[in-house]
């Protein structure tokens, strides 16, 4: 019997919440580490990144140390009008912040700061689990799917896709839907996975 997304999506995330607040600090320092290793980004880079929810790895150093090499960061902001995919707004550290539907902390939307898509260099996702052939399960919205739909059909070459995770996200194998596309680049505190 095959486990259901849905499953799958209830273990992960009692395992990544599961883990102490020094696993989740050291797996901080570990990501920050292995994507500088890992990542060679160009000068005044624009990357979209996430502040973690609900036991995500966490992204503040890596968020720290991108400002500090000079690169123009990128929060998901739901967008106001379609409710059900992302824009992104640049983030600063004077930013003004507010949370969303979900609790969860986004810039308060400034149109003049939003960044097309197209125009972001590295876009580093989110993810629930992922497998071993590079694909992603999410929180289950699907606001990352929608929003990198046309990304997909039209074969954009930027930006590049990193899915960041715990180690302990990794499954051998994650039931797909059609919609569904795998992520060139997955990075964890210990590994850096590309296909």
């Amino acid at each position: 019997m095959t486990t259901s997304r849905k499953e799958i999506r209830n273990i992960i995330r009692k395992l990544r919440n599961s883990l102490t607040e020094e696993q989740q600090k050291e797996a901080e320092q570990n990501l920050t580490i292995n994507f500088s290793q890992h990542v060679k980004l160009p000068k005044n880079a624009r990357i979209g990144v996430y502040l973690e929810n609900d036991g995500e790895l966490r992204t503040n150093l890596l968020i720290q140390t991108l400002w500090s090499k000079g690169m123009d960061l990128y929060l998901p902001v739901i967008h106001p009008f379609s409710g059900v995919t992302l824009l992104f707004q640049q983030y600063e550290k004077n930013s003004p912040m507010r949370q969303n539907r979900y609790a969860i902390l986004e810039p308060e939307l400034n149109c003049s700061h939003i960044c097309p898509l197209a125009q972001l260099d590295y876009l580093l996702l989110p993810l629930v689990a992922f497998d071993d052939a590079g694909n992603r399960l999410g929180m289950g919205g699907g606001y990352y799917d929608r929003t990198l739909a046309r990304y997909y059909r039209e074969q954009w070459q930027q930006p590049k896709l990193i899915g960041l995770a715990h180690d302990c996200q990794k499954v051998a194998a994650l039931p797909t839907e059609a919609w569904d596309v795998p992520l060139p680049t997955i990075i964890t505190p210990q590994q850096c996975y590309q296909w």
